[in-house]
């Protein structure tokens, strides 16, 4: 990616964090703004069919063109990419950013962080970042789902 080689060059730090981002609400926001926080953020977002098998097969809502034009469209996101693939290894072996962030859902008091190997062989630092209580986008749909008119 060009964009990467001209943060590199310029010697700013480069950020990746990845999800499905399926139905963008504020726990998202908060958490992009803070990612951005240590350096130049890329979002890889997981494609329509990554998603499906991640969350199930009524996912995603919005469909990846539409959640990559909404997160790209952030003042806090540098560049967004889709990727296909179930975790985020082959991406993060391909863009090698400086720090790899993602939800204190993983890491020492969650579910183990699938591309910690990988982050540590290419000598990316991982940073866990608290999630927004109450805010998930599963929740959200749960909301929708059982409001009665």
């Amino acid at each position: 990616m060009r964009a990467c080689d001209r943060w590199r060059q310029r010697g700013q730090t480069i950020v990746l964090t990845n999800g499905c981002f399926d139905i963008l609400h504020v726990g998202h926001l908060r958490y992009l703004q803070q990612a951005r926080s240590f350096g130049r953020l890329i979002v890889a977002v997981n494609s329509d069919a990554s998603t499906r098998a991640l969350k199930g097969p009524s996912r995603p809502i919005v469909p990846e063109a539409e959640r990559a034009e909404l997160l790209a469209a952030l003042r806090c996101v540098d560049l967004v990419t889709i990727f296909d693939d179930l975790t985020a290894e082959k991406i993060l072996e391909s863009l090698r950013p400086d720090v790899y962030v993602k939800g204190a859902d993983y890491g020492p008091t969650g579910r183990a962080l699938p591309e910690a190997d990988v982050a540590r062989r290419i000598g990316a630092r991982v940073e866990l970042i608290a999630l927004t209580p109450e805010h998930s986008t599963s929740a959200l749909i749960a909301q929708i789902l059982h409001r009665t008119p």
